[in-house]
């Protein structure tokens, strides 16, 4: 395996042993970072995610008025240790001040979302915009609930980035219902909640990852869930109390190389200290119902999240069934897709995915971008608006594969690159470094490289 800037090629695998410990979760360390710089004090965060796009969130909330330490300056008063160390000083939720210049978000759609639930309530113009993948994403979604709340935005043309906020005196707490069940969108509220007159509440239409609610409550602030998938917030009396908080390993992140377990022949994986959430656990369920072997080495809580150990192998039978992923398990699995349909090609039956239009406004159209890769790498596939029919089992042949500047195409097929008949390339692979800096480099080391 070598790597130039701009190339990295790949082997097929003849070997994918060994230990994995993925970066801090990157869901969750956005969102610490936020709560902790509208905490009254100093919040230290050990196994913070090493990804480009919770830099940026860190970059956003330095300039907003908090102060970052990061490496041995955070380590050295938390007793915290290693480099993913960061501690954030926040002054209180109206401790915020103007940002001298744009807020640079990067690529990253998380930092945008849910800090704009915050510049929305403040007393100050604000203005934030990212690079020109994030700059063609839709924000439409998070416009609509914090203008209902009395945020006064302008977006540029299609309801996309540079936003702008007007200062504004206070928000109102609304009831609000996503058209599309989002993480992201209902932190956004949330987040707005905190600083509203009166009662927020979030419906949505189907549960999504909980990382909001149980950071929130780390940080003292009381929730109530009045009814099945409803949560509401009441701004607190008293400001968010700092915390000393320890990010779990990014199941996403873990997928890649789970899959690759799955897949290939005698591999032997172990992930240790990844994120255990149920909410995130969807991709265990699919790997066992495909027949992988998956086990659990241990479990414990963490600041009110589960962490634990997985071991990961083929099947068995040496094969892989089929499946179909819809619905609410699509919602759950939004960011492993990339990986199952590269999954797919070695399962009998392959996996249908539906309900996964989302995916057309992620980093690139991933559905498009999974599509015209296996494609390249010789396999068929049917691509619809909403999803992609993969059928299995298929051989792939090496082959050069475009990330289209996305880090999850990079990383999936990546693994698909292990499983092919010749070498291959893939374009543009410093897009990795968005979510997972270490991915090649822990690459090599399972494949003996």
């Amino acid at each position: 395996m070598t790597e130039t800037p701009s190339v990295q090629r790949l082997r097929p695998a003849r070997q994918f042993s060994g230990v994995v410990r993925p970066p801090g979760d990157k869901s969750i360390s956005h969102r610490y970072a936020l709560l902790a710089a509208l905490a009254d004090g100093r919040s230290t965060i050990a196994n913070f995610s090493t990804g480009a796009d919770c830099h940026s969130t860190l970059q956003c909330v330095a300039a907003l008025g908090a102060r970052i330490e990061i490496g041995a300056a955070a380590n050295a008063a938390s007793g915290a240790s290693g480099d993913g160390a960061r501690a954030i000083t926040g002054h209180g939720r109206r401790g915020l001040h103007a940002p001298a210049a744009e807020l640079d978000a990067g690529n990253s759609g998380s930092t945008i979302r849910m800090l704009s639930g915050i510049l929305a309530a403040q007393p100050f113009a604000s203005r934030i915009s990212g690079d020109a993948s994030l700059r063609r994403r839709p924000m439409r979604r998070i416009l609509e609930p914090l203008s209902q709340m009395g945020a006064q935005i302008t977006a540029a043309g299609g309801g996309r980035p540079p936003l702008a906020f007007t200062p504004v005196a206070g928000l109102r707490g609304i009831t609000y219902q996503p058209q599309v069940a989002s993480a992201q969108v209902k932190t956004a509220v949330l987040f707005a909640g905190l600083f509203a007159a009166g009662e927020t509440i979030v419906a949505e239409p189907q549960p999504t990852r909980d990382h909001t609610e149980i950071a929130l409550r780390q940080f003292g602030v009381a929730l109530d869930f009045p009814a099945r998938n409803r949560i509401a917030l009441r701004p607190p009396a008293a400001e968010l109390a700092p915390q000393e908080l320890r990010v779990p390993g990014d199941p996403s992140s873990a997928a890649f190389f789970l899959c690759a377990a799955a897949m290939l022949p005698e591999a032997d994986l172990l992930v240790d200290q990844v994120s255990l959430n149920p909410r995130r656990s969807a991709l265990l369920d699919v790997l066992r119902r495909m027949g992988a072997r998956i086990g659990v080495v241990n479990i414990e809580e963490q600041n009110g999240e589960l962490a634990g150990s997985l071991t990961a192998r083929p099947p068995e039978s040496g094969r892989l069934q089929g499946t179909q992923i819809a619905a609410a398990e699509a919602v759950a699995l939004i960011d492993e897709i990339p990986i199952l349909a590269v999954l797919a090609t070695a399962a009998e039956g392959g996996i249908r995915f539906r309900d996964v239009a989302e995916l057309r406004v992620k980093e690139s159209d991933r559905i498009a971008a999974i599509a015209a890769n296996l494609r390249r790498m010789g396999a068929e596939c049917t691509e619809y608006p909403d999803g992609l029919d993969v059928p299995g089992p298929q051989s792939l042949r090496g082959a050069a594969l475009d990330s289209c500047g996305d880090h999850r195409i990079a990383m999936a097929f990546s693994i698909a690159a292990l499983t092919a008949v010749g070498d291959s390339e893939i374009h543009d692979p410093g897009c990795a470094a968005i979510s997972f800096p270490e991915f090649f480099p822990t690459l090599a080391r399972l494949t003996g490289e």
